[in-house]
Parts: C-alpha cells; structure tokens; sequence
C-alpha cells in the first residue's frame, strides 16, 4: 500500500526539471496537479498534454517575497483541497569568490533568494494551509534540497550554501511540527546531479554539454516515486544517499544533532564532548 496519500498537489517549479517530472508520474499516478512558474506558455503546454481535469496551473516567479501571501491565498482559494506542497525551483550558477572582480553579487543574492528565502517565505504561507486540511486528510509540503547541501561542490559554493541552508532549516522545521504535534510532514527531497535545464550553458557557460551531466531525469523520478510510497520524510537519490547509510556521515551526524537536542530539552545544554 502507498504511503504517499495526497491527492492534490502544488509543484512550484513544475514547468521544467525535476518539478515537472514529478508532476507528471503525480498525474501517471491519478493524482491531481498544480504547477506553478515563472513561463506561462510552458504551464499551458503542460495542461493541454494532461487535460484540464488532471492538471491547472498558476503563474508565479517566488523570488517576489512579499506577493508570496496573495498568491498562496488565491491558490487556496482555487484549490482549497489542496494536500501537499512541492517547492523544487532553483537556480545554480558558478563563482570564483577568490576574484572578487568576477563575482556579480546582485547574482549572489538571486541564487540565495531563489533558493533559500523564497521556500522560507513560501512555507509560512502554505502552512497554515496544510494545517488546516490536515485535520481532515494527511498533509505535507516537501522541499527539493540536493546532496550539495551535504558535501559541497567547489564551483557552485553558493548553490551549495543555499541547499545547505535549506537542508539544516527543514531539519529543524520538522522537530518543531514533531514538538508541537502537527500531522503535517516535512519532506526533503535530496537529488543527486540530474539532466535537467539546470547546467544548461545558457545560465552556465563554463559548463559543457551540461544536459548530460548526471542521471537521466526518469530514473530520478522512480526512485523517489519509490520512497515516497514507502513514507520516507528524507528522500535521497544515487550519490546524495551515501551518507544516509547506517553507518554514513549524515547519519551519524544527524543521530549527534538529535542527542544534542534531546540535552537541551531535558536542560542539560549541549553535550561537552568530554567522556
């Protein structure tokens, strides 16, 4: 039996990539979809390939922060059995910080925005959303991080450090629903490199043939298609799920950061690393 039990799903960055791969084995699945960004001949494309019955749309770029509250509303307003929020949109883009004369930081603060802030900013809005439709039906809203936010790649520092970002925050997120005994899950999707507009050389130029740079998208989408069914709130895929081994480093550092918590809520503080 699937343990994925939502029915309507929102994908902001469903137009391309990993977002619209997911959206479609969503539909392939007899889910209803949403798909939001910035193109909307792309969000009308993909509602004339799946029929307006399975599919609707809503265009939307997330880096404006403060029209993040409007837009959710009259999403729900739309939709208001919406059940699991997907944020995947992002961008990447490669700095030499060594050279500062290179480094456009109105870019730098693009990415970030994109990247970290924007999910923040979403998840306020849409939480309270899913709050309220849990009480009915499960609920969740999901994030798409990257293994980068576990080991960092060296041309991407900023991409690395905004998945990074991202990663520690939905850790701490989903302890404080756990907290305050919210049934709306928190769920990271963590991919490994995959061939998707993401490395195209248009934003990248540094990067060659940047469409074959990592797994082929299908493969992506099955595997997490897979553990999602099974219930995973952690969901990596290829290289990102080394470390989520039982022995991997984000295993063990992860098993650290919950001893630590669990000292702080019995009000020993943090542990002193002494035997």
């Amino acid at each position: 039996m699937s343990n994925f039990q939502y029915k309507k799903i929102l994908v902001v960055g469903g137009t391309s990539g990993i977002g619209q791969g997911l959206a479609e084995k969503f539909i392939s699945e007899g889910r209803q979809v949403v798909i939001s960004g910035r193109r909307t001949e792309a969000i009308n494309k993909f509602i004339e390939k799946h029929g307006s019955s399975k599919a609707s749309g809503t265009t939307f770029d997330i880096t404006d922060l403060k029209g993040i509250p409007a837009w959710a509303a009259s999403v729900h307003k739309e939709h208001p059995d919406l059940d699991c929020v997907i944020l995947n949109s992002g961008i990447q883009r490669g700095f030499d910080f060594s050279r500062p004369e290179t480094v456009d930081l109105s870019t730098v603060e693009n990415e970030f925005t994109t990247n970290y802030l924007s999910y923040i900013h979403m998840t306020m809005a849409f939480l309270p959303i899913l709050e309220e439709q849990s009480k009915k039906s499960p609920a969740a809203i999901a994030f798409t991080t990257s293994g980068l936010a576990l080991v960092p790649l060296l041309r991407c520092a900023n991409y690395c450090a905004s998945k990074a970002a991202l990663h520690h925050w939905i850790l701490c997120l989903r302890q404080q629903l756990l907290d305050r005994s919210s049934t709306v899950k928190a769920i990271e999707l963590l991919p490994p490199a995959v061939q998707t507009e993401l490395h195209d050389a248009k934003h990248q130029p540094d990067i060659k043939d940047g469409g074959n740079i990592g797994i082929p998208l299908s493969e992506y989408i099955e595997s997490t298609w897979s553990q999602l069914c099974e219930g995973k709130e952690q969901v990596p895929v290829g290289m990102s799920a080394m470390g989520f081994k039982e022995d991997g480093f984000e295993t063990k550092r992860q098993g650290a950061m919950h001893g630590m918590w669990k000292a702080m809520k019995a009000g020993h503080g943090p542990p002193s690393g002494k035997d």
